[in-house]
């Protein structure tokens, strides 16, 4: 009998101050082979990176001590191996400017738990 082969586990760090929000996250991606943490702010988020080195963020936009946008581009400079989906409910048209600092995917809030695993699929693909 063959052994199956071990799955690695996918660190994602979720950025949002919303408790309801976050504990949302945490149910659609509470799954076999993830590992999570929760960063409230964009703080403990930097100390949570350069710590854990996730594979995946999701962030979202209006946090307690700045916008997620602008620390996307931080990540993409200190760690260019990191993927980031960018979410917000309050201004869709930051999705552009996301994109184009250097978000892998962008997310319009309310989503499904589908979306959410699709844009996690195609950014880790």
């Amino acid at each position: 009998m063959t052994a199956k082969p071990v799955k690695e586990v996918t660190k994602i760090l979720i950025v949002e101050d919303e408790g309801d929000m976050s504990l949302l996250l945490e149910l659609l991606l509470d799954g076999e082979n993830m590992e999570l943490e929760h960063a409230y702010n964009l703080t403990d988020a930097r100390n949570l990176v350069e710590k854990e080195q996730p594979n995946l963020i999701v962030l979202d936009n209006r946090l307690p001590d700045g916008y997620g946008i602008d620390f996307v581009s931080y990540l993409k400079k200190q760690f260019p191996l990191i993927k980031v989906i960018m979410m917000s409910g309050i201004d869709a048209a930051a999705a552009d400017a996301a994109l184009a600092t250097g978000a892998d995917f962008f997310l319009c809030k309310p989503f499904t738990r589908q979306q959410l695993h699709a844009s996690i699929g195609k950014v880790l693909a």
